[in-house]
C-alpha cells in the first residue's frame, strides 16, 4: 500500500517534533537561549518532499526564510545579540543556509 507524500511528510514531522514536547525538565537560566537543533530544516524538507523541481526550491527558500524570521524574533524575545546572536539563528533554523544541503 503506497502512503500519500503528505501523510508521509505529516509522520515525519510527528516523529522530529515529538521528543521536543516530550521534555519534562524546564530550561534554566543558561540554557534559555540554546533551541533544538535542526528541527525547522528537517520541518522544511519534510514538508517539501511531495514537490519537484522549481516548485519544490521555491517551498523550500519560503519556508526556510520563515523560519530565520522566526528565529530571529525568539532571539529578539530572549534579547540575544551580537556574535551569540547569529549563532542562535543558524543552530535554530538547523544550519547554515539554503546551500547547505
Amino acid at each position: 500500500m503506497k502512503l500519500p507524500s503528505a501523510a508521509v511528510a505529516a509522520s515525519l514531522v510527528c516523529l522530529i517534533v515529538a521528543p521536543v514536547f516530550a521534555q519534562t525538565a524546564p530550561p534554566t537560566a543558561s540554557t534559555a537561549t540554546v533551541p533544538v537543533p535542526a528541527t525547522r530544516r528537517v520541518t522544511c524538507l519534510a514538508t517539501t518532499a511531495s514537490l519537484k523541481g522549481q516548485d519544490k526550491r521555491d517551498q523550500m527558500q519560503l519556508c526556510l526564510a520563515q523560519a530565520r524570521l522566526d528565529c530571529l524574533k525568539q532571539a529578539i524575545d530572549q534579547k540575544v545579540v551580537g556574535e551569540p546572536r547569529k549563532n542562535f539563528i543558524k543552530t535554530c533554523v538547523g544550519g547554515d543556509g539554503p546551500g547547505q544541503h
